[in-house]
């Protein structure tokens, strides 16, 4: 009876020095097939073993998990292509620029300098209040109005006032500097309207309206803003023609130059389109007319929104 305990106890130890060698073997098969497991023991006389999925952990489960890797969209080579479709008649030529709030991507069609005209003004007023900001002290009561009737009416007198307050192009270009505007000239002596801007830099200058990283205050934007959301009826064309209903702000320009008497026509702005809110700005000289420009410059803000709003 003694030799068949000891029979029994000498089965027992051996089964307990082959349990971590065969516990070792199923772990090594388990993970090799790409799933791991834990291997348990019950504890039990039997040595039965038994294997439990655990959590993916290594590099293979986790390939074998579904890890999806989303390729970058390319909304340059998109805005190429829409612009395509858009057609820009005779000696015409257009430069286009959106950016996305939301996610920040942006995209330039055209890096040529254009006559700013009249969307000159939104610079203006951005660094009459850069310079307000840095003297500590609010817009006069003179200087509000100018600034309202530059914005919602396009006044050019108006214009030539804040223009002259901001030092004429010596005042604006040490602001656009300040903006990161590096494209962008301001006109020689009294001609603002002859100041020579990029898509580019009509980018970064809404961005310093419309976004929140700016060298414009809070209040100072929101008070660009406010004028360019509410310009007058007549003057609500523009990049507005790709916007959702009315949720739109926006500046136009509009020039005839007596050299050629073809017309510079420009537009920027920023409209709420699909689900989200674009930053736009559409350049463009060589126009027969006045007329003639405002259709090209609708018709590539519409493409060139539409180039963002149709990316999955």
């Amino acid at each position: 009876m003694e030799s068949s305990r000891a029979a029994r106890r000498h089965r027992a130890r051996a089964s307990s020095r082959r349990r971590p060698i065969l516990l070792t073997a199923l772990a090594v098969l388990a993970t090799a097939g790409g799933t791991a497991y834990v291997e348990t023991h019950d504890g039990g006389a039997d040595g039965v073993v038994s294997s439990a999925p655990a959590v993916p952990s290594t590099p293979a489960a986790r390939t074998r998990e579904g890890t999806v890797t989303v390729p970058e969209t390319d909304h340059t080579a998109l805005l190429k292509s829409a612009l395509e479709a858009v057609s820009v008649p005779g000696d015409a030529a257009v430069a286009v620029g959106v950016l996305d709030l939301a996610s920040g991507e942006s995209a330039v069609s055209g890096e040529a300098a254009f006559d700013t005209a009249s969307i000159v003004k939104v610079d203006i007023l951005a660094a009459l209040l850069l310079q307000a900001q840095d003297a500590g002290r609010r817009l006069t009561g003179q200087e509000r109005a100018y600034a309202a009737a530059m914005i919602e009416y396009s006044d050019n007198d108006s214009a030539s006032a804040l223009w002259n307050t901001i030092g004429q192009a010596e005042g604006l270009d040490a602001a656009n500097e300040r903006f990161g505007m590096s494209g962008t000239e301001g006109g020689e002596g009294a001609l603002w309207g002859l100041t020579r801007t990029t898509a580019a830099d009509q980018l970064v200058l809404l961005r310093q309206v419309f976004g929140e990283e700016s060298e414009l205050s809070q209040v100072s934007r929101e008070y660009v803003r406010g004028l360019m959301a509410q310009v007058r009826a007549d003057q609500g064309w523009g990049v507005s023609a790709a916007a959702r209903g009315a949720e739109w702000a926006v500046k136009n320009g509009w020039l005839a130059r007596s050299t050629t008497g073809l017309w510079d026509v420009n537009s920027i702005g920023r409209v709420a389109a699909g689900d989200g809110s674009y930053l736009v700005a559409v350049l463009s000289d060589g126009n027969v007319s006045m007329r003639a420009g405002i259709s090209l410059v609708e018709e590539a803000a519409r493409a060139a929104v539409g180039a963002f709003t149709a990316t999955p």
